[in-house]
């Protein structure tokens, strides 16, 4: 019997900077990412807990969830203003996004077409996301300025009384949402109108052919189609939504009484003083908290919507 010959391994083994270099190619993202999103998080939730002493040389005092309880309480001198401040935030982020992310499929929809100077159009429309945030905010501040603004000499063209944007505690908050829709909806239209582009036209001419109507390859066709477009174009319509700072600090104060206040800006208005910093803490995590409910609400509507549709 002819002995068993051994068989050999004749996969060459790799360096050891080979096998590394996989790891070593994602290391600085990782490193970046544990310095400036997990290590702020998990010591901002430390310090949510934490009540800082009278005297800076004193240790902090753990309180637990009370500065969260607090921050609830109409009593309290934080409490008593963020209330109105978390409404405004969500009030702000629904309606920007209901408002700017419909007009921005509409404009891509508009720009995916043969046009005269199509360059001029989809330059007008992205110019405002260009400009920066003070310049455009100079721009509105004269265009919502009382009495003398371009809103009021057009509506008292109209034969309409002046109305008073920005010092009106019932259209404020209405005014910061429309300059955050003209700043924003162009930057939406360009991932709209690159997914528009990236839909074979064949699909199109087939649905002619079956007969579909404008409105029925609309429905069920370009909106499918685009569902992971727009599944990102609402994560980062939430996502700015809810860092709105710039706009504030320009324009209103967050005033007049907090009507156009937002937690990002109330947070950047109480984090000079000491004794807050455990409620400013406690509201970074809820605003976290608050974008991650609603990043995990639009994946789960789109991906169940998207298997509902590959059925």
């Amino acid at each position: 019997m002819d002995a068993a010959v051994p068989v050999k391994n004749t996969r060459l083994r790799k360096p050891l900077l080979a096998r590394l270099a996989p790891y070593l190619l994602i290391a600085p993202t990782f490193v970046i990412i544990f310095l400036f999103t997990l290590k702020p998080t998990v010591g901002a939730i430390h310090d949510s807990l934490f009540r800082p002493a009278r005297l800076a040389q004193d240790p902090s005092v753990y309180v637990g969830l009370e500065n969260y309880f607090d921050l609830f309480d109409p009593m309290h001198h934080i409490g008593g203003r963020f209330g109105r401040v978390l409404g405004n935030t969500i009030l702000f982020g629904i309606f920007t996004v209901a408002i700017g992310v419909p007009l921005a499929l509409m404009f891509a929809m508009l720009l995916n077409r043969r046009l005269r100077v199509m360059g001029f159009w989809r330059f007008s429309f992205v110019y405002p996301s260009l400009l920066p945030v003070i310049g455009a905010a100079s721009i509105w501040a004269f265009i919502f300025a009382d009495q003398v603004g371009l809103a009021a000499a057009v509506l008292r063209m109209l034969g309409w009384e002046d109305v008073n944007w920005l010092g009106n505690p019932n259209l404020v908050l209405w005014a910061i949402i429309i300059i955050n829709v003209w700043s924003q909806t162009g930057y939406y239209m360009l991932f709209f109108l690159a997914g528009l582009q990236g839909i074979p036209r064949d699909l199109y001419e087939a649905a002619d052919l079956d007969g579909a109507s404008a409105r029925q390859q609309f429905v069920y066709l370009t909106l499918p189609l685009l569902r992971r477009t727009t599944l990102f174009v609402l994560t980062i319509g939430f996502a700015f939504a809810f860092q709105t700072v710039d706009q504030l600090q320009a324009l209103t104060d967050g005033g007049p009484g907090d009507r156009s206040n937002l937690i990002l800006y109330f947070i950047y208005q109480n984090i000079g003083e000491r004794r807050n910093w455990g409620y400013v803490n406690a509201m970074t995590i809820l605003l976290a908290v608050l974008v991650l409910i609603v990043t995990v609400a639009n994946f789960a509507f789109f991906e169940r919507g998207g298997r509902e549709h590959d059925r």
